[in-house]
């Protein structure tokens, strides 16, 4: 009798938990914690920025939204932490335009292209780049950088966070556009680099606003140029790439948050739609101010021809120095 009994209330268990699945599969996205992997370090401008709109996300859904930092490995880390999770919204990964555009032409032993094992779901923003030089730099202008970079080929430096890095890539289409050779150094971390800038040891590289600030603010840094089509409000003394002497150059990055390929459409555009309510959030449009983040309002759909545009170019830059990461 105690065994039928048992055996009564093991089958009633299971019935519970197998009625709470069905249900937690058919109840409207989100009815459980979501967590977001991101590719960047903790700290960096995209970490802050998904922080900040995690939080949001979490008291608009009435769920915890944590963020897992996952850096590394030219974003594989992080990437293959999340491609085989099932693909309903739960588990998100934050990554950049480059993570999307570059990695199929830089590990193309891989044979991983991004967009064929991820749906992108909501872009968080896109940043510019500022061309950086020590504030003791002779060079006034993009027209006095280039003008060094043509007398001596091969001689001037500019340094990177990273082979493959937009920092990195933009150098190579300065160089291609105006037929100049330099010589680029990529550095681990974003710190040293801007350092080594203030210092003189590196000529000049691409940075943003917020990982450049620490040593700008210092008086060790400024900038010559935004390789933009317009000057932008935060540094309106600072001309574009074009004005300054230099090609008609646009170097950007935009950050955006994907899913396992496979994601309901229903569940894509709530996460789509939410994401857009909340960078409308005065904190959000704060921050985005100070760092001359651009707030954006792309589909699904804008994503991917925005990344396959730079996918195009990056390809071309790439092949042209055989450039590999492999």
């Amino acid at each position: 009798m105690n065994t039928i009994r048992t055996l009564a209330r093991v089958g009633f268990a299971a019935s519970l938990l197998a009625a709470a699945t069905v249900y937690a599969q058919s109840a409207p996205f989100p009815n459980k914690p979501v967590t977001i992997t991101t590719a960047f370090a903790a700290g960096s401008g995209p970490d802050a920025v998904l922080r900040q709109v995690s939080d949001k996300l979490s008291k608009l859904w009435g769920q915890s939204v944590m963020v897992n930092n996952k850096p590394g490995g030219g974003g594989f880390i992080a990437i293959e932490s999340v491609v085989r999770a099932q693909p309903d919204g739960y588990n998100l990964l934050q990554l950049d335009s480059e993570h999307l555009a570059a990695l199929p032409h830089l590990y193309k032993s891989k044979g991983f292209v991004t967009l064929q094992s991820f749906d992108p779901v909501a872009i968080l923003f896109r940043t510019p780049f500022f061309v950086s030089v020590s504030s003791d730099s002779k060079w006034q202008n993009m027209k006095d950088l280039l003008a060094a970079a043509k007398s001596q080929p091969g001689k001037v430096n500019f340094g990177s966070w990273g082979i493959g890095s937009p920092g990195h890539l933009g150098g190579e289409e300065i160089e291609l556009l105006t037929n100049v050779e330099m010589n680029h150094i990529a550095f681990r971390e974003v710190s040293q680099l801007y350092t080594q800038v203030g210092n003189g040891d590196v000529q000049w590289a691409f940075g943003t606003i917020p990982s450049t600030q620490g040593v700008y603010k210092a008086g060790k840094l400024r900038y010559i140029a935004i390789a933009a089509a317009k000057r932008v409000p935060q540094m309106p003394d600072v001309p574009t790439v074009a004005e300054s002497g230099g090609p008609a150059l646009e170097v950007n990055s935009f950050v955006v948050l994907v899913a396992p390929k496979g994601i309901a459409p229903e569940v894509r555009d709530r996460i789509h739609a939410d994401v857009q309510k909340v960078l409308a959030d005065p904190d959000i449009k704060a921050r985005y101010n100070t760092f001359a983040f651009e707030a954006l309002n792309w589909s699904p759909a804008e994503i991917v021809r925005q990344a396959e545009l730079k996918g195009r170019t990056y390809g071309k830059l790439v092949q042209r120095k055989n450039i590999s990461l492999e």
